[in-house]
């Protein structure tokens, strides 16, 4: 993979890459990123993406591909460690921001955001399941624990029906938790509630995947699921890599490139090769799997490795223009998760209700920190990714994190913890505390969905406007 082989003359080299490239294998039909010599025909091609009043769709004013994800973390947060100090641009990250330092430049912590949706009202217990359900959707749930499960259409799936068809995949759902589509989890609630982030319909949600080795196949293998986990058993036997199929179109594909391309062809697979090592490793510790499953458990036992390898797979799906469009479910909320790689036996529900125990606020505040670790890495990965127009895709994206819980001590849902990472490709004021007049977190959606060149939708959930207050 290290050697460059002759190259063509450029003339050749722009002919042959001017279109999305793929490389193909038995059972293998991998994604490229878009390569410098193929910049232009892209750039123009994507500014071709317009609405019906002509109106671009999900690229930025470079023409470079938009991209928009949202990140649950669960249980609200600590927030006295969470809120920064300052505001606007004199602005000092408190302590479970600290890992972001390195791209503070590059991230708004949003204030004065509300879910009042997730609020008891009249409906009593299961502010977790609320919280869940509202989070992308701005609707109440109704509380049952039946079939007849109501919410809202959610941000991402409105986005979706517009913008889903320029890219492979319209939207892309993940998990880091158990997948649950029935059944009672919090006071009366379906787990249906619980478990998922994207809803098609008020009555259709978006099924989240949890495991690695599945969002892999999906992204890099070919043919339908069971063809995928056909050809992947088929690898698994003769010990060869996915990379290992794809060679000769990696040789011939190189022998067209200049050395820039090379080089970037070279990082990406190597990036590729990497996780695809990782998730043998998780299925190697792993359970056996049922026989008659799906596939392999693909899945960590490490969480901190889970989230990561997910965020890798996200990072992929973005450099690929595979799609534009993503949710990431880090844990539901209510989640009672143990946190032994860091010293923590105890849930993190239990936790979150510490009842100003100094032992146990210590705990929740490094529980937050952890999940900020994680979070901050993939946002790094994503500035040192270069675009196709030469920015990175964290100036190319706009990526959302945070809780429908916002105090997880005593379960409220105003002022909840808003992250927006990323420029949106230069539509947004990144690097500040923004404290926002106390409004809809709907309204938030609406104002993103414009840039993306979401067009018709007046409303989203409760919302009462697009954002009061720049971001």
């Amino acid at each position: 993979m290290k050697k460059h082989l002759p190259t063509q003359p450029e003339d050749q080299r722009q002919l042959a890459l001017n279109r999305r490239q793929f490389l193909r294998g038995v059972g293998v039909c991998m994604a490229l990123p878009v390569f410098e010599s193929s910049m232009a025909p892209v750039l123009r091609a994507a500014t071709k993406a317009t609405d019906a009043a002509g109106a671009p769709l999900a690229v930025t004013s470079t023409g470079a591909p938009l991209r928009t994800a949202y990140v649950y973390v669960p249980n609200g947060v600590h927030q006295q460690y969470w809120w920064p100090t300052g505001e606007g641009t004199s602005f000092e990250l408190a302590r479970t921001m600290q890992p972001l330092a390195a791209v503070k430049g590059s991230i708004q912590v949003v204030g004065g955001l509300d879910h009042k949706n997730a609020a008891p009202g009249n409906d009593g217990a299961g502010d977790h399941a609320r919280a869940n359900a509202t989070f992308l959707t701005g609707a109440r749930a109704r509380k049952t624990d039946s079939v007849d499960i109501h919410v809202g259409a959610s941000v991402d799936q409105v986005a979706a029906q517009q913008i889903g068809h320029l890219t492979r995949f319209s939207s892309l759902e993940l998990s880091c938790d158990n997948v649950r589509k029935s059944g009672t989890c919090d006071s009366g609630y379906s787990c249906a509630y619980q478990y998922n982030l994207a809803w098609r319909s008020a009555t259709t949600p978006m099924t989240p995947e949890p495991n690695p080795r599945l969002v892999f196949e999906r992204l890099f293998g070919a043919g339908s699921a069971g063809e995928r986990q056909k050809n992947f058993e088929q690898r698994q036997q003769t010990q060869k890599s996915l990379l290992d199929l794809v060679m000769d179109d990696t040789r011939s594909l190189q022998n067209k490139m200049g050395a820039k391309d090379r080089d970037k062809l070279d990082e990406y697979l190597t990036g590729v090769r990497t996780i695809e090592q990782r998730i043998q490793r998780a299925e190697s510790f792993g359970k056996l799997p049922v026989p008659g499953s799906e596939a392999p458990n693909g899945i960590p036992e490490n969480f901190g490795e889970h989230m990561d390898i997910m965020f890798d797979l996200l990072t992929m799906a973005f450099q690929t223009d595979s799609t534009r469009i993503a949710t990431l479910l880090l844990a539901n909320d209510g989640s009672n998760r143990s946190f032994a790689e860091i010293g923590i036996p105890e849930g993190h529900h239990y936790c979150s209700h510490h009842r100003n125990n100094p032992e146990l606020v210590a705990k929740i505040g490094d529980i937050d920190l952890h999940y900020m670790k994680h979070f901050a890495r993939f946002l790094e990965k994503l500035d040192q990714t270069k675009d196709v127009d030469g920015k990175s895709l964290l100036h190319n994206s706009m990526i959302v994190y945070g809780s429908g819980n916002a105090d997880g001590n005593r379960h409220t849902h105003d002022n909840l913890p808003v992250i927006v990472a990323g420029a949106g490709g230069g539509t947004l004021t990144p690097g500040r505390f923004a404290k926002l007049e106390s409004q809809p977190m709907s309204n938030l959606f609406l104002s993103l969905n414009d840039r993306l060149g979401v067009r018709g939708t007046e409303r989203i959930g409760d919302s009462n406007g697009r954002l009061q207050g720049a971001i």
